[in-house]
């Protein structure tokens, strides 16, 4: 099983996959934001293919299939399930993402968690970022990504709990008496 968390930067994320990793037996945590970071360090500025110059990793060619194969090869290595939380708004790279989870395991599932723009901020400025920053700048991108309906099935958090959240994710994908949901 695959289970994608998917939102805003500072919508909840990571603080819903932890939950769920914490509740599920045999899951593990697999963050596409350290494939990014990878390609990041490996390839000079300098050598980038012109449309992968946007300060975005996930503008490099390279991001979409390492960060399936990476998932593929946690499956096979370790035999866990993985939880992944991940900001991706672009329509076309989610679904070439969701696909390749999709061939990895057909119980793949996708959550997209939404709040507004105010509750956003806050919880970005909450975690410690700085007005205006990075995370910032890319909320109107996000929450304008995420009304295309590929990104369904949406989690409103506005006034939720991280708990409250993860009993849903567990109700939908039936794991309600199983584990610990």
């Amino acid at each position: 099983m695959i289970i994608m968390i998917n939102g805003a930067f500072g919508v909840g994320k990571t603080s819903v996959a932890n939950e769920l990793v914490r509740r599920l037996d045999g899951t593990m945590l697999f963050d596409p934001e350290e494939v990014g970071f990878m390609l990041r360090q490996i390839i000079p500025d300098e050598m980038k293919l012109q449309n992968e110059k946007t300060g975005d990793f996930q503008d490099l060619k390279m991001w979409k299939p390492l960060t399936v194969e990476v998932a593929r090869q946690l499956r096979e290595t370790y035999g866990k399930d993985l939880i992944v939380p991940m900001t991706i708004y672009n329509k076309d790279y989610f679904n070439t993402i969701h696909s390749g989870f999709l061939q990895i395991d057909p119980e793949t599932y996708h959550f997209c968690l939404t709040a507004k723009k105010e509750t956003i901020h806050e919880r970005l400025i909450e975690r410690g970022e700085e007005v205006g920053n990075w995370c910032f700048e890319q909320t109107d991108k996000c929450l304008e990504g995420f009304a295309d309906s590929c990104f369904e099935q949406f989690i409103q958090t506005d006034d939720v709990g991280i708990e409250e959240i993860a009993d849903f994710i567990c109700k939908e994908i039936g794991q309600g008496a199983a584990t610990k949901c």
